[in-house]
């Protein structure tokens, strides 16, 4: 699968998508802005797991023999996997820019 898409998006368009203001001046304001990306972040990853499990838990029904149902068991896989993929990719994107800040010279 191609993330590189990820990469040209614009900040301002990511901030749009979470409905976040970009434009607020205030301090309280960016930290709000913070926080919520922070707890999106966070709601990726718990959407992510349950992906995961759902993904287990269908292979477990499947080898048990309660589901008979491939299609399931495969759109459940590759839900989770499509899921995985997405937060690694974040997560790449955070550390690039958390070392090329570390880098910075002040």
């Amino acid at each position: 699968m191609d993330i590189s898409s990820l990469s040209s998006m614009a900040p301002e368009r990511i901030a749009q998508a979470y409905g976040l203001n970009r434009t607020a001046g205030s301090s309280d304001r960016e930290n709000d802005s913070f926080g919520s990306i922070l707890d999106t972040a966070l709601n990726m990853i718990r959407e992510t797991n349950d992906y995961e499990n759902a993904a287990q838990s269908a292979e477990i029904q499947f080898a048990l023999g309660e589901a008979n149902n491939t299609h399931e068991l495969a759109a459940a896989q590759q839900k989770a996997n499509l899921a995985l993929q997405y937060t690694v990719a974040v997560r790449d994107k955070v550390m690039e820019a958390y070392r090329e800040i570390m880098n910075m010279s002040i």
